[in-house]
């Protein structure tokens, strides 16, 4: 998915999407692909991964519309870039999270001034003492549809840690077990929930990794992989642009990025743009 944070017009206990209005970004460091804990270092081209965040910052600028916050890379803090692990935002109130590594905490400093800066309501989780005591919560693993919020457990977030997300926003929350539920998800998430969500089923994992953006401008958008990482599923996401008014934004992969055995892959250059009609 795309590193970012997006702020909009929706208030906290509002069900209803607003409007995303910013985008929040970090640069990518000279240290990228260097591991926060010390660990192992991947081999990655740190300035092709510049120069494509470098495009996805105007794209998001220019295409989408959005306004642009960009916190400048920190060589010091290597996953700094994952940015969208240390906030979550609904409406008027942002949450500052709890990274599970001991070295990725620092990156809030940061990631905290920007909210204040938009005079968001900023709540704390990183407190030792306390009602947050022992939270762990990464942003990349909640989800929320308008409705609530599904938060994936792991060991990079707790259930104290979802449980925290639910007392900042008082919405309903339910917790997946990732490593339990792993290739299931949909179905086990459609079983948890009192809503009904319409399903769009892909047949390949990365066909999943998109982005939705409703625009400022009244335009709504899909950030999608391209054709040819999910040759069997493009059509599918094509046909769903197609009904939903969506424009359909391409994304150029980045480099993967390994680490203890999981894959993340981050989709920051803005190719080709298509506006799909009825």
């Amino acid at each position: 998915h795309t590193h970012t944070l997006a702020a909009g017009g929706l208030m906290a206990n509002v069900c209803p999407y607003g409007r995303f209005t910013h985008a929040i970004v970090r640069g990518i460091p000279e240290s990228f692909g260097q591991r926060a804990d010390g660990g192992e270092s991947v081999s990655v081209d740190v300035a092709k991964a510049q120069r494509q965040f470098g495009v996805l910052t105007g794209a998001l600028r220019q295409k989408v519309g959005l306004q642009l916050i960009e916190i400048p890379a920190d060589p010091e803090l290597p996953e700094s870039w994952r940015i969208e692990d240390i906030a979550v935002i609904q409406g008027d109130t942002a949450l500052i999270t709890r990274p599970f590594k001991q070295q990725r905490r620092a990156e809030a400093d940061a990631v905290r001034r920007v909210m204040n800066e938009l005079n968001l309501t900023v709540v704390e989780m990183g407190v030792e003492e306390g009602g947050s005591g022992g939270a762990t919560l990464e942003g990349s693993d909640v989800l929320f549809t308008g409705r609530e919020f599904f938060v994936g457990i792991s060991k990079h977030t707790n259930h104290r840690g979802a449980e925290v997300l639910a007392d900042t926003f008082r919405v309903s929350h339910i917790t997946v077990d990732l490593t339990v539920f792993s290739g299931r998800r949909p179905l086990m998430m459609e079983q948890l929930t009192d809503h009904h969500y319409d399903v769009l089923s892909v047949s390949e994992d990365v066909a999943s990794n998109c982005v939705y953006v409703r625009g400022p401008a009244k335009v709504d958008y899909l950030l999608h992989p391209t054709a040819d990482e999910c040759p069997n599923s493009i059509t599918v996401s094509y046909i769903y642009c197609t009904v939903s008014t969506l424009m359909l934004v391409f994304l150029i992969k980045w480099p993967k990025v390994e680490a203890q055995g999981s894959r993340t892959k981050v989709r920051n250059f803005i190719n080709k743009t298509i506006k799909m009609k009825r």
